[in-house]
């Protein structure tokens, strides 16, 4: 299987940020701004493996800036790193103001999608080259990504053991 370069799944969306997207501080709702985010990396995730992909973690989401109504908001997604059915998937996020064009970083998040065969199954997925200094960058700091995503996936396993399905009023 050949590998493919970062930039062969890069997907841009955009969006005018009106009011009914905005919270009660007038910026644009951080679940709606998320959705945008795994609908970007799952497209991303998919031009790179060509495959069915489900989300398996939002490793992290960090909000920098807030997005005002009227704003566009734009988002940038491109797979960083693969393992052998896994990818990464980088999104940035910016917000122009319509009026200004005054262009800020608002967002970043990092992703890990699994590539599905047809029975449903996880299968094997592309190598990824970096090209550009952005794409090296991510690529080198993506094993230590991997492995604090391993951790922490580790340490969910043992909460969600210890604490069942039950809620405590039910006892």
């Amino acid at each position: 299987m050949d590998s493919k370069r970062c930039s062969e799944s890069r997907t841009i969306f955009s969006n005018h940020v009106l009011p009914p997207d905005t919270n009660n501080h007038g910026t644009l709702f951080g679940g709606k701004l998320m959705s945008y985010i795994d609908d970007v990396a799952a497209r991303s995730a998919m031009k790179h493996s060509r495959r069915t992909c489900v989300t398996a973690s939002m490793d992290s989401i960090d909000f920098l800036q807030p997005i005002r109504a009227n704003d566009e908001v734009v988002l940038e997604g491109f797979v960083t790193w693969t393992h052998r059915t896994s990818m990464e998937v980088f999104v940035k996020v910016i917000r122009e103001d319509l009026l200004t064009t005054e262009r800020m970083l608002c967002a970043t998040a990092f992703l890990t999608f699994v590539a599905l065969d047809e029975t449903g199954a996880p299968t094997p997925v592309p190598g990824v080259v970096p090209e550009s200094p952005e794409e090296i960058g991510l690529n080198a700091s993506a094993a230590g990504r991997m492995e604090a995503r391993t951790a922490r996936r580790r340490e969910s396993k043992r909460v969600a053991e210890r604490f069942g399905v039950g809620f405590p009023w039910e006892k």
